[in-house]
């Protein structure tokens, strides 16, 4: 279900955005609109829609328009068009007063420099927005608490913000957020002034406290690492229009173009991708009670040295054509007893590990979701196709799918 709809969102920056809306609207561009106005297009048409409980990342280079985007949603900065709905309710309908229980409320934001107040204790910094929303002294100590406990604080309560290392600060940010109990967080480049580190320490925290509280998260980044690790969805911005959005393994085996393909070329794919990007599913599968003439014509047939063998669902193991064979000869009234065990790697294994496997052996290796469901075999030709950064010029078709005899014989 969707937590914020953003529905044909424009903004210019200048004194006339009315009279310069239409010709955005016809397509009118960032570089363009300013020379012929002086004002700057920040964001052209913006559709998108962010699920509930999830991490929704949006990213692009400087002036790109993600963190003008990202101030939209709760009205820090107006839009000249377009809609903005949060749990259905358009944001722009709301007064004052509806406004201030809606960011005090519904939204919390942590700021890339941290925010804090430096004469403010980490306490009294964490518990500010509860302050804000008139809480007791009591009732603001203890939950500012639970949270700093949560972020690895405690003990630093009565600390200065001076007092602490640039992750600590934004722990202490991300507490402060967190404390207030609304159901949306923006994260403005959050990590992005902390050494890599730090970074990756944060961003563990994150996922950590995701996993237990579920919230909406809008996370503004440039990097596409950060993004393709924290981010359910991602959408990317070039000069306010929004050039693709889609899953991490969208983004990263269909970019839409140059632009977001060069944000690709540095990425690691294998801690990206999965054993299920590489695996085929065959054609061919077995069940434990196949009769022997059965498999050795099929498998003859469909040129296969092997076969899946299932119980269910479930993968049981494999059947060489040299072994229905045997079990053909000694007149054996089913393969049960002839099916070998195979190796196996869990769905979400990352190609990383998948690698490792492939260097340690030669067998099959079959890839099986929850409860041991056979989902197919690797393949081991798309972990190399997969891993590998596209090449430039490369022969058309080079990259097309092998034929599922290959892919069996490859794995």
């Amino acid at each position: 279900m969707s937590k914020i709809e953003v529905k044909n969102v424009y903004k210019i920056f200048g004194s006339r955005p009315d009279r310069w809306l239409e010709a955005a609207r016809q397509g009118m561009g960032k570089d363009e609109l300013l020379a012929a106005s002086g004002h700057v297009l920040g964001l052209s048409d913006i559709s998108l829609s962010i699920e509930e409980g999830s991490i929704y990342v949006i990213m692009g280079l400087s002036g790109s328009g993600k963190s003008t985007l990202i101030r939209h949603f709760n009205r820090l900065i107006e839009p000249s068009a377009g809609s903005i709905l949060v749990d259905g309710v358009d944001v722009m309908s709301f007064g004052r007063s509806e406004l201030e229980q809606f960011r005090q409320k519904k939204m919390s934001m942590v700021f890339q420099r941290f925010g804090l107040f430096p004469h403010r204790t980490v306490i009294e910094n964490a518990a500010y927005g509860l302050r804000v929303q008139g809480l007791g002294r009591n009732e603001r100590r203890q939950r500012a608490q639970h949270w700093l406990e949560q972020v690895g604080l405690s003990g630093f309560e009565d600390r200065y913000p001076h007092e602490l290392s640039g992750g600590m600060q934004q722990r202490v940010g991300l507490a402060r957020a967190l404390a207030t109990d609304a159901e949306i967080l923006l994260m403005d480049e959050a990590f992005s002034a902390l050494d890599p580190l730090i970074r990756r320490e944060m961003q563990d925290q994150l996922l950590t406290l995701q996993a237990k509280l579920n919230k909406t998260i809008v996370f503004i980044t440039h990097d596409l690492d950060e993004a393709l690790r924290l981010g359910n969805r991602i959408a990317i911005l070039k000069d306010g229009l929004l050039i693709q959005e889609g899953t991490p393994e969208d983004i990263l085996l269909a970019p839409a173009n140059d632009y977001v393909q060069s944000f690709l070329q540095d990425v690691n794919r294998s801690k990206v991708l999965n054993a299920t990007h590489a695996c085929n599913t065959p054609s061919l599968t077995l069940t434990m009670r196949s009769r022997p003439a059965h498999a050795v014509e099929r498998m003859a047939g469909m040129a296969y040295d092997y076969t899946p063998v299932l119980d269910g669902k479930r993968l049981a193991g494999i059947l060489t054509r040299k072994a229905a064979e045997q079990a053909l000869r000694d007149g054996a009234r089913d393969i049960a007893a002839y099916a070998e065990s195979v190796a196996s790697v869990p769905a979400d294994a990352g190609l990383d590990e998948v690698l490792g496997r492939m260097l340690r052996s030669t067998e099959p290796l079959a890839v099986t979701g929850e409860d041991n469901e056979f989902l197919g075999m690797l393949s081991r030709r798309k972990v190399v196709e997969l891993v590998t950064p596209a090449i430039e010029g490369r022969e058309e078709g080079a990259g097309a799918e092998e034929s599922e005899s290959a892919s069996l014989d490859a794995a």
